[in-house]
C-alpha cells in the first residue's frame, strides 16, 4: 500500500515538473498554447509591442504569485500525507483525505497555469500565433 501511494505521489510530482517543461515531447497543447519563455525568446521575430510585452509580463507575474500559495498548500498536504504513511497501521481515510488536499492544490496550480497560457495566446496577433505554431511544428 505504501509503495503504491509513493508511486502515485512520485507520478504527481513529476506531472507538476512536466507542466513547467517548455518542450515536452507529448505536449497535448503543442502549437495551441505557448510558454512565456518561448514567446520571450522570439520577441524580436514576433515584433512584440511594448503593450504586449507589458501585458505578458503582468500575466506571468500574477500567476507566479497566486501559484506560490497553492504550491505551499500542496507541499503541506504532501508532508501530512507522508506523516500518515509512517503510522502503523496506516489510516486509509486520513491518507485519502490528505491526498485529496494535495490533489486539489495541484489542480489549482494547473488551472492558474492554463489560464495564463490562454491569456498569453489572446495577447498575440494572428501572425504571431502562426509564427509560434510553425516553430512548434518544426520541433
Amino acid at each position: 500500500m505504501r509503495m503504491m501511494v509513493l508511486a502515485v505521489l512520485l507520478t504527481l510530482t513529476m506531472g507538476i515538473s512536466a507542466a513547467y517543461a517548455d518542450s515536452a515531447k507529448d505536449d497535448v497543447f503543442k502549437g495551441k498554447l505557448f510558454a512565456p519563455k518561448l514567446i520571450l525568446e522570439h520577441q524580436g521575430e514576433l515584433q512584440l509591442s511594448k503593450q504586449q510585452f507589458t501585458a505578458i509580463r503582468k500575466a506571468v507575474v500574477e500567476v507566479q504569485s497566486t501559484v506560490a500559495e497553492h504550491e505551499w498548500d500542496m507541499q503541506e498536504a504532501y508532508q501530512a500525507l507522508m506523516t500518515e504513511l509512517d503510522q502503523i497501521p496506516i489510516n486509509e481515510g486520513k491518507v485519502l483525505q490528505q491526498a485529496d488536499k494535495a490533489l486539489l492544490a495541484e489542480n489549482q496550480v494547473k488551472k492558474k497555469q492554463m489560464l495564463m497560457l490562454v491569456r498569453l495566446r489572446n495577447l498575440l496577433t494572428v501572425e504571431q500565433v502562426d509564427y509560434l505554431e510553425a516553430l512548434s511544428a518544426a520541433k
